[in-house]
């Protein structure tokens, strides 16, 4: 699905892109502010990284942060969630990062 999302096949709110990933709202959003930061180079899980996605990775981090701070939902803090392969939850099997914010998040989320 996100393939098909960085083809421009399904439509996506993007809220920020760049030469290596895409951040978008969640169609399914789990809080008041949920978007995804996908790269656009497929990796399956975070499990599937190689140490040569080591500046991906980071990459993928900062833009969740800095897409925060544009929506102003920096301060209050947000929660920053991969899924890490079917037991985890990960439905799709392309790499992404959850940003929720806007409410107050519970611990331990599972």
């Amino acid at each position: 699905m996100f393939a098909r999302i960085l083809r421009g096949e399904i439509p996506a709110e993007v809220l920020h892109e760049d030469e290596h990933c895409l951040a978008f709202l969640d169609v399914t959003p789990q809080a008041p502010t949920h978007f995804l930061v996908i790269p656009k180079r497929e990796i399956a899980t975070l499990s599937d990284a190689t140490p040569q996605d080591e500046g991906l990775l980071g990459h993928l981090l900062v833009t969740a942060a800095n897409v925060a701070k544009q929506l102003g939902v920096d301060e209050d803090g947000s929660r920053i969630v991969i899924n890490n392969g079917a037991g985890a939850g990960q439905t799709v099997f392309h790499l992404h990062v959850h940003v929720l914010a806007g409410r107050t998040l519970a611990w331990p989320p599972g």
